[in-house]
C-alpha cells in the first residue's frame, strides 16, 4: 500500500514492527540492528503482502543499476533471519525461485510533518580519515568483497584474528571501496595507544570532531550527536579495552540507525547483532611437490615477492628460492606481518638463509616498517602485546599448550595443563580460542586445535623460562602413550582411512614426546611405552625407517629383567615390520621375528605367536623362500584353527593361497583363496574392515585372487576384479596397500592382457605414488614396467630404462616381485637382437627360481627362452626352442595355468607351422583355445584366433 503525503507507514505483526520511514525493524518497540541493504529487502518483502518476490527482482530492486552476485542476497537474507531470531521461519525460501515474508501484517499510519526531499538537497561532501593505501593488499580481494557484503547486511561486523593477520589492512581496504554500497562518512578510530577503557568515548569524539558544549563526553552524548548521520565507524584494535568497546558499540548501534560499526579485535565484541568475520591467513603452497611456477599462484608467496621487490631485492625467482619462500610462508602460517618481516630479511640474506634460521624467528624477524605501530615493529612485540593482556591463569594454559607439536583435542588440553579443575582449564582454553591465540578446526565431527607456529615458538620460550617445561612435556608424552594404546586396538577394527584421519595428525606429537623421553631430562620408561604403541602409526604412514630407528633406540634402553620381556617382544615385532618393508635389507627382518616368536612362546602369548608366524611367513615370501614360507603358513593355520578371532583363520588361507600361487600350484591356491572369500561372506556385512597384521585382508586377498584367476584363464573376472580392487585400495588410503594393489595386481594383469593404455595408466599411478612415499623397490619395479611398455610401443629406449631399474635394485632384483620384469628384459633383448644377453638373463632367472621353488612364472620363462633360441636361426637352436615350448606347455598344464598354456601353445604352433606341420599346429592351438570360457578379447586370445583362422583358410 502506498502511503499518503504526510503519513508514515508502520507494518506490524505480533511483536514485530517494520517502520519504513525511520527504516527500523523493531521487536516489542526496541530497534533490532539491521544493515541498510538488509532493511531494503525486508521493506520490499513486507510491501509484497506475502507474495513471492523472485531473486532476480530483489537484486534489481535493492541494487538498482548494479551487477551483484546472488551470494550477496544470501548474506543479507541470513542477516534478516538472525535478526528475527526465534521467528526466523517468517522469512520463507522458495528454493531456486525467491523469498516471501509470512504473517498477517497490519498497516498503521501516523501523522508527521512532511520530511524534506533528501534526494533534491545537495549532498554534503563525504567525511573520511581513511588513509590511502601504502602498498598493494595482496590475496584479500575475495575477503574484501565478502566484507563489503556483510557491512551492507549487518550493523556490527567484527574482524577477528591473531596479531599480524591483517585485520586492520582488510578493514581499511573495505572502507576505501565501500562507495558502491555506502555513501556516508567513513571514519577510523584507533584504540591501540589507549589503555584506559573509560577514555573510549573521548577517543571517538575526538576523531569525529564532536563539540559537545555543556555536555560530559559519554556514549549517550555521542549517540545524540551522531544520531542523524550516516556513518561507517571503524574501531580498530579493541582487544585490550574489549568491554568498553563492546558497550560503546551496542549503544551507538541501538541509538543511531545510520551508523555501521566495523571493529577489529583478537576476540569478538559479543554484542547483539554482531557478525564475527574470522580473517583467514594467506593461501600458502602445500607440503606436496609443486612446480616452481605453481608457488607463485599462492597469495603468501606473492606477498613475499612483492614486499621483497619493494625493498630492492635482487634474488631470482628460481626453483630453489621459490621452494625456500614456500617453506617460509608455510612455517609462518600465512600471517602477512610475519611474511613481510621475513621478506625484509631475505633482501640481504636470501630466502634459503631465512628459511634455515626460522627456528630463531624472534631474533631476526625484526624488520618492520618504521612507521608501523610499536606492537607491529617486531614479531616479538606483536606477540608480547597479546600475551601481556592475558590473566596469569590463561597465560599458564597457553604456555602448557606449547608442548603440542601439532593438532590436539580438548581431552588433551586438560591432561597436559595438569590442573585438577579440568572445567576451569577448559574455560581458560575457550578464552584463548576466542582471543585468536589458539586456532580451531571444527569442520568435522571432532574439533581440533593448534597453535600457530609463531605463537608456539613464543609460548615454548615462555614455558622454558617459567621452569614448567619438563612437567608439561612429561604429561604430554604420557597422554600420547595412552592415546596410542587405544589407537593400536582400533587399528584392527576401524577402516584405515578413518583411522589415519583421527590419529595420523598426531605424528609430530609422538616425535616430540619421544624426543623428550629419551633426552637427559626425560623418562625412558615413558619413551619405551610410547614407542611400543606408536608402531601402528609409523606403519600406516609408511615411515618405516623412522620406525626402525625409534624402535632400536627403545630396545637399547630396555632392562634385561622379566618385566621387560613383554615390551621387548612388542618392540621386536615392530622392528621386524619396519625392516621387512623399509629401505634397509628385507633379509634382516627374520631374526627380529624369530626373537618375537621365542618371547611369545616364553610368555605364552597366543596373539604375538600368530604375529610372529605371520611375519616369518611374509619374510620368507619377500626373500623368495617359498617352501619355508609354506611351512610357516601351515604352522599359522594350525594355531589359528581354534582361534576365537575368525580373521585368523581367513589370514591362514590367505597365506596358504599366496604360497601355493608362487610355488606354481594354482589349483590349490584357488582352493584357499576361495575359502578366504567364503569365510568373509560368513562374517556378514557388519565386518567392513579386516585389518590384522597391518594389512587390509580383503584387499590383499583380492589382488592375489586376481593373479590366480588370470593364470587359470578367467581373464574377464580378473580384469573386473582389477578395477574393483584398485577402487578399494584408493578408498582405504594406506600407502603400502595401494602399492601392492597396483604392483601385484593392476599393473601386471593389464600388461599381460595386452591393454597397454590401462597398464600405462596404472604404472604412472604407481610411479607417482612411490615418488610421494618412500617405497623404493616398488618404484624401481614400476620403472621396469615403464621400460617394458616403451618397448611394446616400439621404443627401443625402453630396454635401457628396464635394465637401469633392475641394476638399481641390486640383489633385490632377484626377489619375487622382479621375476616378471626379468623375464620381460629377456623378451625385450630379443626385440633388439641382443640374443646372448637375453638367454643369459632368462637362464639366470630360471636357475634362481628353481633354487627357491618360485615356479609360477616358469612356463613363461621357458617360452621366452624358446623365442630367443628361434632368433639364432640354427637347426640345433630350433630343436632346443621346441623343447622349451613343449616343457613350458607341460609345466603350465601341471600348474593349472591356462594363460601360460595359451602363450606356450601359440609359440609352439607357430614353430610347427614354420616346420610345415600345419595340422599339428591347428590341433594343438584349437585344444587350448577350447578350454577358455571367457577372456576372448585379451590380446593373446585374439592373436591365437587369428592364427587359427589363417590355418583353417590356408
Amino acid at each position: 500500500m502506498v502511503p499518503e503525503q504526510g503519513q508514515r507507514p508502520v507494518y506490524a505483526a505480533g511483536r514485530w514492527e517494520i517502520d519504513l520511514a525511520r527504516r527500523e525493524l523493531r521487536s516489542k518497540g526496541v530497534p533490532v540492528p539491521l544493515g541498510s541493504r538488509a532493511f531494503e529487502i525486508v521493506s520490499e518483502l513486507v510491501q509484497a503482502g506475502g507474495e513471492l518476490i523472485s531473486k532476480s527482482d530483489l537484486l534489481h530492486r535493492v541494487w538498482p543499476g548494479l551487477s551483484v552476485e546472488e551470494i550477496a542476497l544470501r548474506v543479507h537474507v541470513s542477516a534478516i533471519r538472525k535478526a528475527l531470531g526465534a521467528d526466523r521461519s517468517m522469512l520463507e525460501t522458495d528454493v531456486g525461485r525467491g523469498y516471501r515474508l509470512l504473517g498477517s501484517w497490519d498497516v498503521r499510519r501516523a501523522n508527521v510533518p512532511d520530511l524534506p526531499n533528501i534526494a533534491r538537497l545537495p549532498r554534503a561532501p563525504v567525511v573520511s580519515n581513511i588513509p590511502a593505501a601504502r602498498a598493494n593488499l595482496i590475496g584479500r580481494s575475495a575477503a574484501a568483497g565478502q566484507l563489503r557484503d556483510l557491512l551492507s547486511a549487518y550493523r556490527v561486523v567484527t574482524l577477528v584474528g591473531p596479531g599480524g593477520i591483517g585485520k586492520t589492512a582488510l578493514a581499511l581496504e573495505a572502507a576505501r571501496t565501500m562507495s558502491s554500497v555506502f555513501e556516508g562518512e567513513r571514519v577510523l578510530v584507533e584504540l591501540a595507544a589507549l589503555f584506559d577503557p573509560d577514555l573510549v568515548p573521548s577517543a571517538v569524539a575526538g576523531v569525529l570532531g564532536l563539540k559537545l558544549e555543556g555536555e560530559v563526553i559519554s556514549i549517550e552524548s555521542i549517540a545524540r550527536a551522531i544520531e542523524p548521520r550516516e556513518l561507517l565507524l571503524i574501531i580498530d584494535n579493541c582487544e585490550h579495552v574489549i568491554d568498553a568497546a563492546a558497550s560503546f558499540t551496542e549503544t551507538i548501534v541501538n541509538r543511531c540507525p545510520g551508523v555501521i560499526v566495523l571493529a577489529t579485535s583478537r576476540e569478538a565484541l559479543r554484542v547483539h547483532g554482531e557478525y564475527v568475520f574470522r580473517v583467514p591467513p594467506l593461501d600458502v603452497p602445500p607440503e606436496d611437490r609443486i612446480e616452481s611456477g605453481g608457488a607463485l599462484q599462492h597469495a603468501a608467496v606473492q606477498l613475499f615477492m612483492d614486499r621483497a621487490r619493494g625493498l630492492g631485492s635482487e634474488f631470482k625467482a628460481n626453483a630453489e628460492n621459490l621452494a625456500a619462500i614456500a617453506s617460509i610462508c608455510r612455517r609462518l602460517d600465512g600471517i602477512p606481518l610475519a611474511i613481510e618481516f621475513a621478506a625484509a630479511r631475505a633482501v640481504t640474506m636470501g630466502p634459503s638463509e631465512v628459511a634455515a634460521l626460522l627456528d630463531e624467528r624472534f631474533k631476526f624477524l625484526t624488520s618492520g616498517r618504521r612507521t608501523a605501530l610499536p606492537r607491529h615493529q617486531t614479531l616479538r612485540a606483536t606477540l608480547d602485546w597479546s600475551y601481556n593482556l592475558l590473566p596469569e591463569t590463561e597465560a599458564r594454559v597457553l604456555r602448557s599448550l606449547a608442548v603440542f607439536a601439532g593438532d590436539f583435542m580438548l581431552n588433551a588440553v586438560a591432561a597436559v595443563v595438569g590442573d585438577s579443575d579440568s572445567a576451569s582449564v577448559l574455560d581458560h582454553f575457550a578464552n584463548l580460542v576466542s582471543k585468536s591465540l589458539v586456532a580451531a578446526d571444527i569442520r568435522g565431527n571432532t574439533s581440533y586445535y593448534r597453535l600457530l607456529h609463531t605463537t608456539r615458538a613464543y609460548a615454548l620460550e615462555k614455558l622454558r623460562v617459567s621452569g614448567e617445561y619438563s612437567e608439561a612435556a612429561r604429561r604430554h608424552a604420557t597422554f600420547h602413550a595412552g592415546l596410542f594404546a587405544q589407537a593400536e586396538a582400533e587399528s584392527e577394527t576401524k577402516p584405515q582411512k578413518a583411522w589415519l584421519e583421527i590419529y595420523g595428525r598426531h605424528i609430530d606429537d609422538v616425535r616430540a614426546g619421544l624426543d623428550w623421553a629419551f633426552s637427559p631430562e626425560g623418562d625412558p620408561r615413558i619413551g619405551i611405552a610410547l614407542t611400543a604403541v606408536a608402531v601402528t602409526l609409523w606403519v600406516q604412514l609408511l615411515l618405516l625407517d623412522e620406525c626402525r630407528e625409534r624402535v632400536e633406540r627403545a630396545l637399547s634402553q630396555l632392562d634385561g629383567d622379566e618385566a621387560s620381556m613383554r615390551l621387548r617382544m612388542q618392540l621386536s615385532a615392530a622392528l621386524g615390520w619396519s625392516l621387512m618393508y623399509g629401505a634397509s635389507g628385507a633379509r634382516e627382518a627374520g631374526p627380529a621375528w624369530t626373537i618375537t616368536l621365542d618371547l611369545a612362546n616364553l610368555l605364552n602369548d597366543r596373539d604375538y605367536r600368530l604375529r610372529a608366524l605371520w611375519g616369518l611367513c611374509i619374510d620368507q615370501f619377500n626373500n623368495g623362500e617359498f617352501r619355508k614360507a609354506l611351512e610357516f603358513a601351515h604352522q599359522f593355520a594350525e594355531m589359528a584353527s581354534d582361534s576365537e578371532n575368525a580373521v585368523d583363520g581367513i589370514t591362514a588361507d590367505r597365506l596358504l593361497a599366496t604360497a601355493q600361487h608362487f610355488l606354481g600350484d594354482q589349483k590349490r591356491a584357488r582352493h584357499h583363496i576361495d575359502r578366504v572369500f567364503s569365510r568373509l561372506e560368513n562374517l556378514g556385512s557388519s565386518t567392513t574392515q579386516l585389518v590384522r597384521f597391518r594389512f587390509d585382508l580383503r584387499v590383499s586377498a583380492h589382488y592375489f585372487q586376481t593373479r590366480i584367476l588370470w593364470l587359470q584363464g578367467f581373464a574377464d573376472q580378473a580384469l573386473r576384479l582389477v578395477e574393483h580392487n584398485f577402487e578399494e585400495g584408493v578408498a582405504i588410503g594406506h600407502a603400502l596397500t595401494l602399492c601392492s594393489v597396483l604392483g601385484q595386481g593392476a599393473c601386471p594383469i593389464t600388461f599381460l592382457a595386452g591393454d597397454l593404455d590401462a597398464a600405462e595408466r596404472y604404472c604412472a599411478m604407481l610411479l607417482d605414488h612411490t615418488e610421494r612415499h618412500p617405497i623404493r623397490l616398488w618404484h624401481l619395479w614400476a620403472l621396469c614396467l615403464k621400460g617394458a611398455l616403451m618397448v611394446k610401443r616400439g621404443d627401443a629406449a625402453g630396454v635401457g630404462v628396464l635394465r637401469d631399474a633392475l641394476n638399481q635394485a641390486g640383489q633385490a632384483r632377484f626377489l619375487p616381485r622382479f621375476m616378471l620384469p626379468l623375464g620381460e628384459l629377456a623378451a625385450c633383448l630379443r626385440e633388439i637382437g641382443e640374443i646372448a644377453d637375453g638367454l643369459a638373463t632368462v637362464d639366470d632367472t630360471l636357475a634362481r627360481g628353481t633354487a627357491r621353488d618360485e615356479r609360477w612364472y616358469f612356463a613363461e620363462l621357458l617360452r621366452i627362452k624358446g623365442e630367443l633360441l628361434l632368433k639364432e636361426s640354427r637347426q640345433q637352436s630350433l630343436m632346443l626352442a621346441e623343447q622349451c615350448f613343449d616343457e613350458a606347455l607341460d609345466v603350465a598344464q601341471q600348474q593349472g595355468a591356462l594363460f601360460w598354456q595359451l602363450r606356450a601353445a601359440s609359440s609352439l604352433a607357430r614353430l610347427k607351422l614354420q616346420k610345415g606341420r600345419k595340422d599339428e599346429a591347428q590341433r594343438l592351438l584349437t585344444a587350448v583355445c577350447e578350454k577358455f570360457t571367457e577372456g576372448f578379447e585379451i590380446a593373446d586370445f585374439r592373436a591365437a584366433r587369428i592364427m587359427l583362422d589363417e590355418l583353417a583358410s590356408g
